[in-house]
């Protein structure tokens, strides 16, 4: 495979299907497929018959059974080779993320401050916008400061999904999905 070579797999979770990018590097995307950045290219790839040599991916099989696990409520940490783009800032808050404990929230203001940028609380939405990693580094955990859920680029219905289910555990499964 070349060192730039990606490839993807869809997989079904609670909320929707998942989209999972790797490269050699590691997991680069898990999107809803229903976000539009999720990209034609994954189409195109899954569809000229890169499916099967996906689900034999090492990086996707890994990530595919940590998010089931994860929705499962047996996993509250991912263990994954990540390799997301994105600018100094963006890794910085995203790396401030993955440190708020499963069943925690945080707030803009408090990543912003943990990243030494005080005030750049709207800096850190829009990072989190641009997260590639859906539910794997875990954006939504990031509340308004009075605990008001905020934006997600899932939808805040899914966000509300995620937190019930990290606070529940897998016995409530953070029950149905609004729009299942």
């Amino acid at each position: 495979m070349e060192p730039d070579e990606r490839r993807y797999r869809i997989i079904a979770s609670p909320l929707g299907p998942l989209l999972l990018a790797a490269s050699a590097a590691g997991l680069e995307r898990v999107a809803f497929v229903a976000d539009a950045r999720a990209g034609a290219a994954c189409a195109e790839r899954l569809a000229a018959g890169t499916a099967a040599a996906a689900r034999r991916d090492p990086a996707l099989a890994a990530a595919a059974a940590q998010l089931a696990q994860y929705f499962a409520g047996e996993r509250t940490r991912f263990a994954l080779p990540l390799a997301p783009s994105g600018t100094p800032f963006q890794r910085a808050v995203r790396a401030a993320l993955v440190a708020v404990p499963h069943r925690a929230t945080t707030s803009y203001d408090a990543v912003a401050r943990a990243i030494g940028r005080p005030g750049a609380a709207r800096a850190v939405g829009g990072a989190l916008g641009r997260n590639p990693l859906a539910v794997v580094v875990p954006c939504h955990r990031v509340v308004g400061a009075l605990g008001a859920l905020r934006g997600y680029a899932g939808g805040v219905e899914r966000k509300a999904w995620l937190l019930a289910l990290e606070r529940a555990g897998a016995a409530a499964g953070g029950g149905a999905p609004p729009w299942s």
